[in-house]
């Protein structure tokens, strides 16, 4: 990348060189961490320190490193945006679409198709997987924001750690709880047997929350549609949660199993494919502007027809 030179001016007088630099070339201060740690950030010619106070009229220069090419490669795989910026692109991802290349799934994933629509997501959050910000699991569709700059990708990241993003879920679950609302307070770890699955008796499983309410009861299958809260972001928080509280979602087929409520009684639910969970909402401020967004992705045909299937059931 080119060289950038700047003068300090008299508003930026007396700031940390690491401070300017960022507000001045667009980037994080870890960014920026990491150049003046190869000494590509100088201060009047010479290599500057991060902690360094600038005076007005001092000479700084940056000279990034190259970003490193993606190994993945662009796939014309079609998404459905909700909402496009100069920041961020919001999409409604698809059922059976997996977020990010990995072990078995090298290609035909999220991150190859927005290598292709946004073509210029080289190094943004990382290069194997660029612009990702959270994640939904392969079957889990829904409402996902992808950070296209590096700044962007730092600010949404620090608003899920400190758990300001407004997340809604629509899940279908076996049983037919007493209360109309709920919530699972449970830390969840690792299973200690088996390494893919998460599980609510782990040792040493991280702080974890999840909050539920009732919106349609289904008497006459025992199953209940429900609008699902996650306060945290821990890997398959809310199909672990819903298992543990004795509401497995319908079509899990990892924490599903073992319920003591009757099995599928329609076509429609042996048919379903994945398990019924869907992201209907997300909330969060935008990286730039700071104006507080909100995206909504409709039901997706799937769980819609099997509610469909579930009401023709409750009405005979």
């Amino acid at each position: 990348m080119d060289r950038q030179r700047w003068i300090v001016s008299e508003d930026d007088a007396g700031e940390r060189l690491d401070v300017v630099v960022a507000g001045l070339a667009d980037v994080t201060r870890s960014q920026v961490q990491r150049w003046i740690d190869d000494s590509r950030v100088l201060i009047n010619d010479t290599p500057g320190r991060s902690s360094q106070r600038v005076r007005e009229g001092d000479v700084v220069a940056a000279s990034p490193p190259e970003p490193l090419p993606s190994p993945l490669a662009p796939e014309d795989i079609p998404l459905r945006v909700l909402h496009e910026d100069a920041d961020l692109v919001v999409i409604d991802k698809s059922a059976g679409m997996v977020v990010h290349p990995a072990p078995g799934h090298s290609g035909g994933t999220l991150v190859n198709a927005l290598l292709h629509h946004c073509g210029d997501l080289a190094g943004v959050g990382g290069v194997l997987r660029p612009g990702i910000v959270h994640r939904l699991d392969r079957g889990t569709s829904g409402v996902m924001v992808v950070a296209k700059r590096d700044t962007a990708h730092h600010a949404l990241a620090a608003q899920f750690h400190a758990h300001t993003i407004e997340r809604e879920y629509r899940a279908l679950v076996r049983g037919l709880p007493g209360a109309d609302s709920g919530r699972v307070d449970r830390a969840i770890g690792r299973h200690r047997r088996d390494r893919k699955r998460m599980s609510v008796h782990s040792a040493g499983g991280r702080e974890a929350h999840t909050a539920w309410r009732v919106l349609r009861r289904f008497h006459a299958t025992e199953r209940t549609w429900l609008s699902v809260l996650p306060e945290t972001g821990r890997t398959h928080q809310i199909r672990v949660h819903l298992a543990a509280a004795g509401l497995p979602i319908v079509g899990d087929p990892v924490y599903g199993r073992g319920s003591k409520t009757p099995r599928e009684r329609n076509e429609a639910e042996r048919l379903l494919s994945r398990p019924a969970l869907h992201a209907v909402r997300l909330g969060f401020s935008h990286p730039t502007t700071r104006e507080r967004l909100a995206f909504e992705a409709e039901l997706p045909d799937d769980i819609g027809e099997l509610l469909d299937a579930l009401d023709k059931r409750e009405a005979r």
